[in-house]
C-alpha cells in the first residue's frame, strides 16, 4: 500500500513529505488509516537532533484512526474499530508491570523497534515511537491500539494518545493530587494544560498557571486555572509563593523541559510537598538544588513519564470524563493541517502559536 508520511532522514535535515509504501499487517499486528495525529514537542526535538533516534524514519505518535485489516492471531480488534494510538503499550508481566508502573515496562514496544512497515527508497523507515502517526496508514503491536467508542470525534481523541495522558497522567497518577490542594503548573502548551485539568479534575481548590504566552495562560483559566503567571514579566516563584500565603503550592509541576523551569517548580513547592517533572529536556542539560534543603524540606521530586498511564484503564475513563463536560479536548485544538504542510506545523509550534496543532488526513 502506498501512503503519503512525513519523513525525517536524519535529525537537523528539512522533513519530507513523501509517498512510502506500508506492509501488511504481520501476525499480532493491525493496519490503522489515521484520521488525526497531534503534533507534540518530543517530535520537534526528534527533529531538531534534542533528542536521538533511529533514522531514517516516520515521525508521529500522538494518532488515532480506524483499523484498516489485522493480522493473524489479531483478537482485540476487527476492521472498522476505533483506536487511538498509545505508545505506552505494556506487556503486563515485567517487574515495573506487576508493581503497577506501566509507562515503565521493559518490553515496551517504545524501546523496542525491532521491525518497520515502512519503506522507502530501498530504505526502511522506524515508525518513531513505534507508532509513525504522521502517514496516511500505519502498522502497530495489536496493544498499541486501544478501542474506543465511535462516537467519539477523531480529532480530538488523537490527543490522548500521548499530550493529555500526559498531562492529566502527572496530576491523578504520579503525583495524586488531593482535593482541597493548590497546585502550580509550569507550561501552558498542550501538555501543561492537560495537568492543569488533571489538577482541577482531581478538586484542587487553586491551581497556578505560568507562562509567558498570553493567549495560552487565556487558554489555562478556560479549562482550570484560577490564577494566572506572566514569566516573561513575573517572577514565577515569587508569585507563587504569594498566592500561596508565602508557603509553596502542594503540588508543582514542569511540563516545559527545561532545566531552569524545573528547578523553580521545586523551590515553589512548600515544605513537604511534591514537585512532579513532566516536561523531556536535553539530556545534557540539569538542575541543582540545595545539597542542605533537600533533607531539611521533606520535598518529594517525581519524574512522571507519559503520566504513569496504563492506556488501557486511562483511555476510557479520560473519555467519560469529555462526555461528561469534565475534560476538555476540543479547545486544546487551536490549528488544523494536512500532512503535506507538516513543516509548517512544526514551525508554528515554535512559534508557540497552538496549543495543539493537529494533522488530518
Amino acid at each position: 500500500m502506498q501512503a503519503k508520511a512525513a519523513v525525517l532522514r536524519a535529525s537537523g535535515t528539512p522533513l519530507e513529505v513523501r509517498t512510502v509504501t506500508v506492509d501488511d499487517p504481520g501476525p499480532g499486528q493491525v493496519r490503522v488509516k489515521l484520521s488525526a495525529c497531534g503534533l507534540c514537542h518530543t517530535d520537534q526535538s526528534v527533529l531538531e537532533g534534542v533528542l536521538p533516534a533511529m533514522n531514517p524514519l516516520v515521525l508521529g505518535h500522538e494518532g488515532a484512526g480506524v483499523v484498516e485489516s489485522v493480522g493473524a492471531g489479531v483478537t482485540a480488534l476487527a476492521p472498522g474499530d476505533h483506536v487511538i494510538m498509545t505508545t505506552t503499550a505494556f506487556c503486563g508481566r515485567c517487574l515495573q508491570c506487576v508493581e503497577g508502573q506501566y509507562a515503565q515496562c521493559e518490553r515496551m514496544p517504545l524501546t523496542n523497534n525491532t521491525s518497520t512497515p515502512f519503506h522507502l527508497d530501498g530504505d526502511d523507515l522506524t515508525p518513531f515511537a513505534s507508532v509513525g502517526g504522521l502517514c496516511e496508514y500505519t502498522v502497530v503491536a495489536e496493544n498499541t491500539a486501544i478501542k474506543i467508542a465511535d462516537d467519539i470525534p477523531l480529532l480530538s481523541a488523537s490527543l490522548l494518545g500521548c499530550g493529555v495522558i500526559t498531562g492529566v497522567g502527572a496530576a491523578i497518577n504520579t503525583a495524586g493530587v488531593r482535593p482541597g490542594t493548590s497546585c502550580a503548573v509550569w507550561g501552558a502548551g498542550g501538555v501543561g494544560l492537560s495537568v492543569i485539568q488533571g489538577c482541577r479534575i482531581a478538586g484542587a481548590s487553586a491551581i497556578v498557571a505560568i507562562d509567558m504566552n498570553p493567549d495560552k495562560l487565556d487558554l489555562a483559566r478556560r479549562v482550570g486555572a484560577t490564577h494566572v503567571v506572566d514569566a516573561s514579566g513575573e517572577n514565577a516563584v515569587e508569585r507563587v509563593m504569594a498566592l500561596t500565603g508565602g508557603r509553596g503550592a502542594d503540588y508543582t509541576f514542569e511540563a516545559i523541559g527545561v532545566g531552569a523551569t524545573m528547578e523553580q517548580a521545586w523551590m515553589a513547592a512548600r515544605r513537604g510537598g511534591t514537585a512532579t517533572i513532566v516536561g523531556v529536556g536535553r539530556f545534557d542539560d540539569a538542575f541543582s538544588l540545595s545539597a542542605g534543603l533537600v533533607a531539611v524540606t521533606e520535598k518529594t521530586l517525581k519524574g512522571s513519564f507519559c503520566g504513569g498511564g496504563a492506556s488501557v484503564r486511562d483511555f476510557p475513563r479520560m473519555l467519560d470524563w469529555y462526555r461528561a463536560g469534565k475534560l476538555e479536548l476540543d479547545a486544546l485544538v487551536t490549528t488544523t493541517y494536512p500532512i503535506e504542510e507538516t513543516a509548517r506545523a512544526f514551525a508554528d509550534m515554535t512559534a508557540g502559536r497552538n496549543a495543539r496543532g493537529v494533522v488530518v488526513f
